[in-house]
């Protein structure tokens, strides 16, 4: 909700693109800076508490944008919204991933990917509040946030493997460079879908008004992508559990790069762009899901929580470069298509894939610092 809520209400305040573009990275630079501090606590207060904490700051950071408006301050907001977000996704991940079968894994992490997706699918409706009033969008959610959060002390607590140290930034250093070692090829997926996400909508909305699109053709593409992945999320997981992760993540990254790659020569024909993108959403849509069961699938169980806080930091590099050097792109080269800039990242991605893909390591065996 907030990357259009807010892009939209700067711009009637008459922002420039640039400024509202650095307003929106607030949240992944959050998400960077808390990354290296996030496993001390889940690992000494469970899984329960991180999860419960990181809600609360959303929720008290979303009733606090209708207090002032001012560039500095939503920043400052989004930076909490930033790591509020973040341990709930890790607490979240990381919980998933530890007590789910490998046979069940792909199935219980694309239900998570599925909800995922519906919020971002969702999310950006509520933009069409501020018709009503520009603090009813920010109330409602934080409202629905707060619902969702009651629930969660209903929830047992539970606590990730212990086999680590967590009492110095030099442990921390050392495990990342552990768990990296393991599972660097499954952060490259998370990291391509943050630089398409984030690009795609950021940029492509003015690539698209340029190619001669309208607004709501433009929305309509965007959403197309959105119900795609929503679409076919769990089926993708359920596949991945029984034929492997590594095999159906080829398959998506390589399409991926086919179907951006050919997007580039038709996205001048509405009709066929839209199905194009709606194919890409449906099997490209699970990429960040896939790629954190494969990295389940790699890592050490002691190392669970260092990978997924790896997979987040991936995810956030991406969303950071993706609206850069997608807008960077367009800016040097004229001619070029948008999605000539996403099949690249993707057919980047799925070189590296095919030719260092790992294989899963012995869950059973604890592997020291």
């Amino acid at each position: 909700m907030l990357l259009p809520l807010i892009a939209v209400l700067f711009e009637k305040e008459g922002l420039s693109a640039s400024l509202n573009g650095l307003n929106a990275t607030g949240l992944y630079i959050g998400i960077l800076l808390v990354s290296p501090f996030m496993e001390k606590p889940l690992r000494q207060f469970g899984y329960k508490p991180v999860i419960v904490g990181g809600g609360l700051l959303v929720i008290v950071a979303l009733f606090a944008f209708p207090l002032w408006k001012s560039f500095w301050f939503w920043f400052i907001l989004r930076l909490l919204i930033g790591i509020g977000d973040h341990a709930l996704h890790f607490g979240t991940q990381t919980w998933i991933t530890s007590f789910s079968s490998p046979e069940r894994r792909g199935r219980n992490i694309s239900l998570y990917g599925l909800f995922f997706g519906l919020g971002f699918a969702i999310g950006p409706l509520m933009t069409g509040l501020i018709h009503y009033s520009e603090s009813l969008p920010f109330i409602l959610s934080g409202a629905l946030c707060l619902v969702c959060w009651v629930f969660l002390f209903f929830l047992k607590n539970d606590f990730p493997e212990q086999h680590v140290e967590t009492n110095s930034m030099w442990e921390t250093l050392k495990r990342f460079r552990e768990a990296s070692r393991y599972g660097w090829i499954a952060f490259l997926p998370t990291f391509a879908y943050g630089f398409l996400e984030s690009s795609f909508n950021g940029i492509y909305p003015i690539y698209g008004v340029r190619t001669g699109l309208s607004v709501q053709e433009i929305s309509v593409i965007l959403m197309s992508f959105a119900i795609g992945g929503i679409v076919f999320q769990f089926p993708l997981g359920v596949l991945s559990d029984k034929y492997g992760r590594k095999p159906i993540l080829a398959v998506v990254l390589l399409s991926g790069t086919v179907l951006f790659s050919s997007a580039a020569f038709i996205d001048h024909f509405y009709y066929l762009l839209l199905a194009c993108i709606f194919l890409a959403g449906m099997l490209v849509g699970s990429t960040f899901s896939l790629g954190i069961s494969f990295m389940t699938d790699l890592m050490p169980k002691q190392f669970l929580p260092t990978g997924n806080l790896l997979c987040g930091m991936a995810f956030s590099i991406g969303s950071l470069t993706g609206p850069y050097l997608g807008g960077l792109a367009l800016q040097l080269f004229k001619s070029i298509s948008f999605f000539t800039v996403i099949g690249s990242v993707f057919l980047f991605v799925t070189l590296i894939f095919f030719l260092y893909g790992r294989k899963p390591v012995n869950k059973e065996k604890t592997v020291p610092l």
